[in-house]
């Protein structure tokens, strides 16, 4: 018997059908649950749509379409309707990120028409952690980051993102959306920071960039340059993985770049363990 599929636009109706599948990689899709979790299905608050696939009426994979396009929990069935709703859309997106199997196929079936891209990063190991080590001992000096100094933080983040991602976050609306992520950030309690004590500026930073009940997902983690080659991401991740486990969700996970060995030697010192691998098309 053939299986009947269908793919549509999700709506406030169908929350609890979403966060079923979300919840089946609570890792995974950690980044989308979170976001879910606080806007519902509105497009209006979510920052995009979110489609459904259906197989036999019943809900089996998700794709979130905002600013990333985001397959979730996704089987080759399902990439293809995605991706032929998304060719039929046109891009819209910035970049198309989740994990690498899923999201490789998507760009195969996307490139003829929405490439070339900026940049592919095709392997970028996911990692996990639910306990520190005891031979690892926090910077006693990082610690979250007050709603009256946005400023301070600011400059740190916009080095980071424009270092890390290619871009400025200052380009087309001014920083607007940015500077307003990481207020958002700040005020939640989730950005944390190292500051030289002479200069105010900030040594280390970090911030829990996607927290639900069963995961929270790292991200933004920066040292100055001049500050480099110290240890201090070692101690400063140990103090952000702490505050994490404690306050926030018993895993704690991130992806990160395959070539940036030095960021893969820190992670693993502090405990983090290679579990998946993520994909990202960068337009």
């Amino acid at each position: 018997m053939l299986t009947q599929t269908t793919t549509r636009v999700l709506g406030p109706a169908d929350l609890d059908a979403a966060l079923d599948v979300l919840g089946r990689e609570p890792v995974n899709n950690a980044f989308v649950t979170s976001r879910v979790r606080v806007a519902g299905l509105d497009p209006w608050r979510l920052g995009g749509e979110m489609w459904g696939w259906y197989a036999d009426g019943r809900l089996r994979s998700l794709c979130y379409a905002g600013a990333n396009l985001v397959p979730i929990c996704a089987g080759p069935d399902a990439v293809r309707a995605f991706a032929e709703r998304a060719r039929r859309a046109g891009r819209r997106c910035s970049s198309i990120v989740g994990p690498a199997e899923p999201t490789a196929q998507l760009w195969r079936l996307l490139e003829p028409h929405w490439g070339p891209a900026r940049e592919i990063r095709g392997h970028q190991p996911l990692m996990v952690t639910d306990r520190l080590p005891d031979d690892v001992e926090p910077d006693p000096y990082v610690r979250r980051i007050r709603k009256d100094e946005m400023d301070v933080i600011m400059p740190a983040c916009v080095a980071m993102f424009t270092e890390e991602v290619g871009v400025s976050p200052l380009a087309g609306d001014g920083g607007l959306l940015y500077q307003a992520r990481v207020a958002e950030l700040v005020g939640a309690g989730r950005s944390f920071a190292r500051l030289d004590p002479a200069t105010g500026q900030v040594v280390f930073k970090a911030e829990i960039g996607a927290a639900t009940p069963e995961a929270c997902q790292i991200q933004g983690v920066w040292v100055a340059p001049e500050h480099r080659g110290k240890g201090l991401s070692v101690q400063g991740m140990a103090a952000v993985v702490r505050y994490a486990l404690a306050d926030v969700a018993p895993i704690v996970s991130l992806y990160v770049n395959d070539f940036n060995t030095a960021a893969r030697a820190s992670y693993r010192h502090v405990g983090f363990t290679e579990v998946g691998s993520f994909m990202s098309v960068l337009f």
